[in-house]
């Protein structure tokens, strides 16, 4: 078998790339979930992109550091194809798993969708050398980085599902979560390469058609690095005005409820004015109707309530009015009204469903 050895810096720049690729879609899951319309499939699809880019790259990467005594090369058909199968699994998978709930069934479809879409995008680049004789494989190692293609793509999927914006400590939270997972999927990369047996005299049909290999692989990671750091950007800046929007949505409806409320209600008692009150005076027509019961309007007036204003100021006579609401309004049911009509003129509905209620209410009030 012909010997083997990496780059140990293109090795180690694998390795980032899959962990900042991990963080970029962790940090756009909040963005897919809580999306909407046509907003959430873009989303979806630039996550996806994102992923599948993110891991194809690292794969790349990884390929570029591994080196053989002999010409390598890659064909650039096949490994377009790789891409590609990258980033439709994990379309897939990011759409099974971005849903208000996620069974355990469909976590495993996802997980082996995606797994198997790792799995096949790195031996359809390790076909992209077009070695001849072909590659051999280990069974048993083959088995254990689809294995642990599977196990990490769970946990990609699981992590996405659960990651919550609003927790205290998300920034951190993330990047501990992309450092498992770019190192699972970098474990995978290396397991299955470590699967490959390259036989004596081996030749790599891509030869012809090579790049320099340190020119390609600066293409590949500069491009990657602008992708992730675009999607990244776009992702913390959609959060923010996210974040703006929903302030700015609840000091409007705050400003509506208070506007609704001073239409409703007297600027100085703060009871409810004309307009309420004849609201209420309907309801109580409806309700008694309704119940075969009965209502009162009662109609109350301050006495000399001008003699206080002329003595004393008007201000002490806003005092006073401010008064009596507050005593009368703390004797009030649930269901009555006292509305303010004018300078010192009350009204007030009352309604009861039986005889026995009404003498209660006089017995307390005129007593």
């Amino acid at each position: 078998m012909l010997p083997t050895s990496y780059n140990a810096l293109l090795v180690l720049l694998s390795l980032l790339i899959a962990i900042l690729a991990s963080y970029t879609v962790l940090d756009m899951a909040g963005r897919i979930k809580s999306a909407q319309g046509h907003a959430a499939r873009w989303w979806l699809v630039g996550g996806a992109c994102v992923m599948g880019t993110g891991i194809w790259s690292m794969h790349f990467v990884g390929m570029l550091a591994f080196a053989l005594p002999i010409p390598l090369g890659y064909d650039p058909a096949i490994t377009l194809l790789s891409l590609l199968i990258a980033i439709v699994c994990s379309t897939c998978a990011l759409w099974l798993v971005c849903r208000d709930t996620l069974k355990w069934r469909r976590l495993c479809g996802g997980a082996m969708l995606m797994g198997a879409g790792v799995a096949g995008m790195h031996y359809t680049g390790m076909a992209s050398m077009r070695m001849s004789p072909g590659i051999q494989y280990d069974p048993l190692l083959v088995c254990l980085s689809v294995a642990i293609a599977v196990v990490a793509s769970g946990a990609v999927l699981w992590i996405v599902f659960i990651r919550r914006a609003n927790s205290s400590r998300v920034r951190l939270l993330n990047l501990g979560s992309a450092v498992l997972m770019g190192a699972a999927i970098a474990g995978m990369h290396y397991t299955g390469m470590a699967a490959a047996r390259f036989p004596l005299g081996s030749l790599c049909g891509a030869a012809g058609s090579r790049m320099d290999a340190g020119w390609l692989a600066l293409v590949i990671i500069v491009a990657t690095l602008a992708i992730l750091a675009i999607a990244l950007i776009v992702s913390i800046l959609d959060l923010r005005l996210e974040a703006r929007t929903a302030v700015l949505a609840t000091s409007l409806a705050e400003a509506n409820q208070e506007l609704t409320y001073l239409a409703l209600h007297d600027n100085l008692t703060k009871l409810p004015n004309r307009v309420l009150l004849e609201d209420r005076i309907d309801q109580a027509i409806q309700a008694a109707d309704r119940e075969h019961g009965s209502f009162a309007l009662m109609f109350m007036d301050l006495d000399g309530f001008k003699a206080v204003n002329d003595a004393y100021g008007h201000h002490v006579g806003d005092l006073l009015l401010v008064d009596v609401a507050r005593r009368i309004g703390a004797n009030l049911r649930s269901q009555d009204t006292i509305a303010r009509l004018g300078a010192t003129n009350s009204c007030w509905p009352w309604q009861w469903t039986s005889p026995r209620t009404r003498p209660t209410w006089r017995t307390r009030y005129w007593r």
